[in-house]
C-alpha cells in the first residue's frame, strides 16, 4: 500500500535495505529523483537524504 512520506524521521531495519529515497511504497515515489544512501556504513546508522531531508534510521 502506498502512504505519503509525512514522517522526518523513518526507522528501518536490515530488510528494507538497500535504501533508497523516496522508498518505492511512498507516494510520492517521484518528488525527487532517486537515491541510494549507504546508511550500513554509517558509524551511528542514520543518514539523511540531501534532497527531501527526510531521516533515517537503521535499527538492530
Amino acid at each position: 500500500m502506498l502512504h505519503e512520506n509525512k514522517e522526518t524521521v523513518i526507522k528501518l531495519t536490515a530488510n528494507d535495505l538497500p535504501l533508497q529515497c523516496p522508498m518505492p511504497d511512498m507516494l510520492k515515489w517521484n518528488a525527487h529523483p532517486r537515491v541510494f544512501l549507504k546508511i550500513e556504513k554509517e558509524v551511528n546508522k542514520e543518514i539523511t537524504c540531501p534532497y527531501c531531508s527526510t531521516h533515517y534510521v537503521l535499527e538492530k
